[in-house]
Formats: structure tokens, C-alpha cells, sequence
């Protein structure tokens, strides 16, 4: 088997330096490179700041220089609003984004610019990590200073599954800070776990397995999937260990 040489942006964020670190145990596998704004976040998650790129997903030359040789391509970036002053009470806290940091630059330009260099690098496979909830515009996520986080999301999503590259688009529930492998994992598509269930939450450390996971499985390839974890007082006792089968399950999902 050869070894794969994987460019993962958003590698420094709480879920994508998770990514970072199992790709890193997978020596045999997976020649991982991070790509970060900030070389002293990298330096303080990991210890160092080796086997990175610091650039911004905005600046097509730099990630077309990282992307060389590149079999495949993690997208973790998002953008992240920030809470405007301090919330009074009975006044609910307002949020905005930071100057290059607003949804329609983040999750549609940024994605572009990162599907683009991919595929004129001559990428083969991009794992992408989305969210849940795009299917209604109304959601609250939207609202968030007033950002339409999820719409644009979805317009790079589109883009993807335009771009003639191999994908898999993963829309994680809400993401929480628990222990991995010890909850079942559920899939379904079109937000129809958001309508049909009280808990839609999956662990980070489960999520990164997953995008990890895509990458080795050609049955995840072309999907596009919801997917959470049971609670804990739900779960069988039987945590999914075949991933084969799990992306398999995705085709019979109307």
C-alpha cells in the first residue's frame, strides 16, 4: 500500500487537530500535512510547528504550493463568530465576525479557493465537514450575525460535488467534548435526524475517526451524509467498528 499525502486545513481547531493526530498514528498509511493561520497555536497544540503550512485559505498560491503532491484533501475550516460585548440581562449577546472571516468568505470563497487548488493539483479525494441544519434557512445558526453560516456552507458543498474530484461531505450534529468509541454511530441524510430525534450529538474524537475513516473506504466516496451518535442511555453496547459497512448503508438511505 502506498502512503498518501493528505493536506488537512483547519488543522489547528478543536476537531481538526483531533484529525491531525490519528492521521499522524497512521505512519503506514498517511503523509499528513496541516495547514494553520497560526504557527504559535500549532506550537502550543502539538509542540511543535514541523510537518505544517501556515497560510490563509484566501491565498490560492499558498495552498497550491502545499497541495503538491497531495492524493487527497481534509476541508475543517469554518468560520467562527465571536460574541459582540458583554450580554446584559434580558438582552440576548449579538455576534459578528472578524475582518476575512465571515461565512460567505470562509465557507464559500475559502472552500472554493481550496477546491480549486486541489483539483489543479491534481487532488483525488476531498473529505469535507459541514453541519447539520443546512436544509432549513431559517435555522438559528443563519441568524448569527446575521452571517447565513449554513447557506453559505452549503453553496462550497454544492461546489464540491460540481468539481468533478471524489468527495465526502460529512454533516456532524452538535459537537461535544465526551469520550470517543463508546457511543453507536447513526446515519441519515436531509437533516432527518434533526426532525426525528431529541439528542443529535456526536463526539469529536468520533467525528475525526470518521473523517479518517473516509479516506481508507472507497464506499464513502461521492456520499453525503447527517450523522450523530446515540446517547449514551440509547446505545446497544455495540459501537460501529466496521466503517465499510457504515458508508455502505449510506446508498440504501433514500
Amino acid at each position: 500500500m502506498s502512503i498518501k499525502k493528505v493536506l488537512l486545513t483547519g488543522a489547528t481547531g478543536r476537531t481538526g487537530s483531533l484529525v491531525l493526530k490519528k492521521l499522524r498514528q497512521r505512519t503506514a498509511e498517511f503523509a499528513p500535512i496541516g495547514f494553520a493561520r497560526s504557527q504559535s497555536k500549532a506550537q502550543e497544540i502539538f509542540g511543535s510547528s514541523s510537518g505544517f503550512v501556515f497560510g490563509d485559505i484566501l491565498d490560492k498560491p499558498t495552498l497550491k504550493q502545499a497541495m503538491k503532491g497531495c492524493g487527497a484533501l481534509i476541508i475543517l475550516t469554518s468560520a467562527v463568530p465571536r460574541m459582540k460585548g458583554t450580554p446584559t440581562p434580558g438582552n440576548p449577546p449579538e455576534f459578528d465576525f472578524e475582518p476575512g472571516g465571515t461565512p460567505e468568505e470562509v465557507d464559500y470563497h475559502g472552500q472554493k479557493n481550496q477546491i480549486d487548488a486541489a483539483k489543479e493539483a491534481g487532488v483525488e479525494q476531498i473529505v469535507l465537514v459541514g453541519s447539520m441544519g443546512g436544509t432549513d434557512e431559517n435555522h438559528p445558526l443563519n441568524r448569527l450575525g446575521n452571517g447565513n453560516i449554513l447557506i453559505w456552507k452549503r453553496k462550497g458543498e454544492q461546489y464540491l460535488m460540481d468539481s468533478g474530484i471524489d468527495y465526502t461531505i460529512i454533516h456532524p450534529g452538535g459537537l461535544v467534548d465526551e469520550p470517543e468509541g463508546m457511543r453507536q454511530f447513526v446515519v441519515n441524510k436531509e437533516d432527518r435526524l434533526l426532525k426525528s430525534r431529541e439528542s443529535c450529538t456526536i463526539p469529536r474524537g468520533d467525528l475525526a475517526e470518521l473523517v479518517v475513516q473516509a479516506l481508507i473506504h472507497p464506499q464513502a466516496k461521492n456520499k453525503v451524509f447527517d450523522v450523530i451518535c446515540l446517547p449514551q442511555e440509547d446505545n446497544t453496547g455495540v459501537v460501529n467498528t466496521d466503517f465499510a459497512a457504515l458508508f455502505a448503508q449510506l446508498t440504501a438511505i433514500l
